[in-house]
């Protein structure tokens, strides 16, 4: 095992590895403190980021975080690795590559094309060295597009997932919440529910609202009820309309068993919705939830902070090829993410992250109401987000969700986001959107839609009928 060192002053640094570095150098983070692993003072921390920056990329393919020979996520991020993408920035160091991704010459197609040589290490290594800024001035410049039935992730575009939670999934009560997004234009990205249990067949009856209400207004979306991805798969068994296959992961093989899964049955969700060849305009299937602090919870984290093994989340789910991966930013709590300051740096991290590792990467803006935040943090972090190009963000009604009792953001923050930036849903909602008279000849959303023939026609729908 190396040991690294630094003198800063007139104090010796010691390191006695590459993951004590990491954990040093990130930010103030809670659940580095809880884990124990956090920086002890602020000097530690610039010291640990003086040898981070003076590292080479290389180092992360030859120390790795977690053994390959214990965990299966660190054997898929070697094996996967891709050399010859790797090629036009592996002389670098961490600081030098943090200048070039920052540079005139690091364009769009430049990143797209290293991805698959980039590892999570090194992407959550270089973010430790970035400011904010840095961290949305880089993240605007990648490019993931997918496509299920509508296509997410295309320039100047904002999506949205349409989240209709219910504390008893009544039929009902989640088709109001459905159609009242709809009325405010959101759910291009997905209409995704938390079931309030994992039963199959209330799972299934789910499913089959959201594909009929679909049907009905032949909607250009995809629905996705976030059971279990073993649930899932008997349901496609069972000939359930399934759209997208939903799960959990994170960034060690021991966190993934937390979950209930492994690499092998996500690929085996994965070929199970692709057999059901629902998509139109691609064939991404899966989609797939992430969250710093997750493998501290389950005790899982080898030592690694928790920004660095969510990353390596991202290396899972890039196995995947999903149409939608989302962290949900400040779920976890204030154990793991402390305040507003914390919860915002962490959004920025794993969206960049995300999409440098060439992941279709959206988020939860969210908080629990014992956290050191408020709504005032969230329309920060949103903002930010749409800035830094993000692939969708999530809406629940009045950004109160009373199933899982969390504040996120709500329709009407995705409407004030797109016309204040500009950032229309993709463009297969948008021209259904068009032809439904929901939309002005600007693009905005007309005021007079609530009251046009459609809408009434929406409203009208009754989900036992």
């Amino acid at each position: 095992m190396t040991t690294y060192s630094i003198v800063l002053g007139r104090e010796r640094h010691v390191f006695q590895d590459l993951k004590s570095i990491l954990a040093c150098a990130s930010p103030l983070k809670s659940g580095d403190v809880l884990a124990g692993i956090a920086a002890s003072s602020n000097e530690r921390r610039v010291a640990a980021r003086y040898l981070l920056a003076d590292m080479p990329l290389k180092t992360f393919l030859e120390d790795l975080v977690i053994p390959y020979e214990t965990d299966e996520v660190s054997r898929l991020i070697v094996d996967r690795h891709d050399w010859m993408a790797f090629a036009s920035v592996s002389h670098m160091t961490v600081g030098e590559f943090r200048d070039w991704l920052l540079s005139y010459d690091a364009t769009s197609e430049k990143l797209l094309a290293i991805a698959p040589g980039l590892t999570p290490e090194m992407v959550a290594a270089v973010s430790k060295i970035m400011r904010n800024h840095d961290l949305i001035t880089v993240a605007g410049k990648c490019r993931v597009v997918t496509g299920f039935r509508s296509t997410i992730g295309l320039p100047g575009r904002l999506s949205s997932r349409l989240q209709p939670n219910h504390p008893t999934d009544d039929p009902e009560g989640v088709a109001g919440s459905t159609l009242d997004g709809l009325l405010y234009g959101i759910g291009d990205a997905v209409i995704g529910i938390n079931p309030a249990t994992d039963n199959l067949e209330a799972c299934t009856r789910l499913m089959v609202l959201f594909d009929r209400l679909r049907e009905r207004f032949e909607i250009p979306t995809q629905s996705c009820v976030l059971t279990h991805v073993t649930t899932s798969i008997k349901a496609i068994e069972a000939g359930a309309p399934l759209d997208l296959v939903f799960q959990s992961i994170a960034g060690s093989e021991a966190a993934n068993k937390g979950f209930g899964v492994d690499l092998a049955v996500l690929r085996e969700g994965q070929q199970a919705a692709l057999s059901m060849k629902r998509g139109t305009v691609g064939n991404n299937v899966m989609y797939l939830e992430t969250g710093q602090g997750s493998a501290l919870s389950a005790d899982a984290h080898h030592g690694v902070d928790e920004q660095t093994v969510e990353a390596r989340a991202y290396a899972v789910a890039r196995e995947l090829n999903p149409l939608l991966v989302n962290t949900v930013v400040g779920f976890i709590g204030p154990e793991y993410l402390f305040d507003a300051k914390q919860i915002i740096r962490a959004g920025l991290e794993d969206h960049f992250c995300g999409k440098l590792l060439g992941v279709p990467m959206g988020v939860d803006v969210c908080y629990t109401n014992h956290a050191e935040a408020d709504q005032d943090d969230m329309d920060n972090l949103m903002v930010l987000l749409t800035v830094a190009g993000v692939s969708f963000l999530i809406a629940v009604p009045g950004a109160d969700d009373v199933m899982l009792n969390y504040q996120s953001l709500s329709y009407h923050d995705i409407v004030g986001l797109r016309h204040q930036f500009n950032r229309p849903p993709a463009p297969e909602f948008e021209a259904w959107l068009h032809r439904m008279g929901m939309l002005d000849h600007t693009g905005r959303l007309a005021p007079a839609s609530a009251s046009g023939a459609f809408s009434r026609n929406l409203l009208s729908y009754r989900a036992s009928a």
